[in-house]
């Protein structure tokens, strides 16, 4: 059902929902625009793109599992039993679905600490029919998306609404009836060949490409671009002990990065990929060919552009998938040099 609220009504409904959810959106802070509560639609920025995903409202940069004594251990639990109300563009939500197969359907065990704060998720997908400068999103096919518990539309008098989700229903149902159906957006700025990878025999002469070598001066392994993806899941785990003389602490799980230079170093200080050139690499492929091949689903960048944003030394992944779109064609024609 649609319907057409004012910002003032909306402020209403805001308050009395507040009492079930919690309701997150792209918020102005002091530097940044980055996912955070909010009590007012004018707290909403949706006219920009979000520096930050919205990954971390459920999947925390820093995540307590389980606190330990010395006989016992005891798994955390949610501190709110609220749901979550989510404010998000399709291109975000189209890359939730590809962390929940990471999560969720990924060697056969859900991971519940990731679980149980997903499935209080509702996603209110904001309409998005212009995009913006480094956004690739038709490119990668997910400009678009349908499993939404609302859509809205802003205007300067308040929103549209498309409410798909019966629980949802009832907060407005006082409100008047519009026949509003979100737009997407059909053509970018950006455009972006995708490689075709047919088979894995192509693997090892992608692997040997002059091309990553580029790299290895120009990036300065900092991670910026894993750490604003909507699609990266990597993170690390560390044992906390509250002071010197206890056994008392806890295990916490931190976001980590797999274009740092330390990511893969193992005991005894050996490091699987010891260049900035193999960490993009890496990233590269995993990005564009590895998930796609391992889940039979589409690739796992989503071209919501926030990496291009976010990079100190202006590496645009996104010119960097389609430049490897043009040596798959130089190797496809024997023209490729490799190192």
């Amino acid at each position: 059902m649609g319907y057409k609220v004012s910002r003032e009504d909306m402020d209403n409904i805001f308050s009395r929902m507040k009492e079930r959810y919690k309701i997150y959106a792209p918020k102005r802070g002091l530097k940044y625009i980055r996912y955070g509560e909010i009590n007012a639609l004018s707290e909403i920025v949706y006219d920009e793109k979000s520096d930050f995903s919205p990954k971390e409202v459920f999947y925390p940069i820093v995540q307590t599992l389980l606190y330990f004594t010395e006989d016992t251990c005891t798994e955390s639990a949610p501190g709110d039993a609220r749901d979550i109300l989510l404010f998000l563009r399709p291109c975000d939500m189209n890359g939730i679905r590809r962390l929940d197969t990471m999560f969720l359907k990924n060697g056969g065990q859900a991971d519940n600490f990731y679980a149980r704060l997903r499935e209080k998720v509702k996603f209110i997908m904001m309409e998005c029919r212009e995009g913006f400068e480094t956004c690739f999103c038709v490119s990668m096919g997910t400009n678009e998306a349908r499993d939404y518990s609302a859509a809205v539309r802003f205007d300067e008098n308040g929103v549209f609404l498309d409410v798909k989700d019966p629980e949802l229903t009832p907060w407005f149902l006082e409100q008047p009836e519009n026949d509003f159906k979100p737009e997407f957006i059909r053509e970018n700025e950006k455009h972006v060949r995708v490689p075709q990878i047919p088979d894995r025999s192509m693997l090892k002469s992608i692997h040997a490409l002059d091309f990553w070598h580029s790299f290895d001066e120009k990036c300065i392994s900092c991670g910026s671009c894993n750490t604003v993806c909507i699609t990266c899941s990597c993170f690390d785990t560390a044992d906390i002990i509250y002071n010197e003389t206890s056994r008392d602490g806890e295990r916490r799980r931190m976001w980590s990065s797999c274009m740092l230079d330390n990511f893969t170093t193992m005991a005894g200080g050996h490091g699987v990929r010891g260049s900035a050139g193999e960490r993009m690499r890496f990233k590269t492929m995993h990005k564009i060919y590895d998930f796609k091949a391992r889940f039979g689903e589409e690739n796992m960048c989503v071209g919501c552009g926030r990496c291009d944003m976010r990079c100190p030394k202006d590496i645009h992944f996104s010119e960097t998938i389609d430049t490897l779109a043009g040596e798959m064609e130089k190797l496809k024609d024997g023209k490729v040099k490799e190192s």
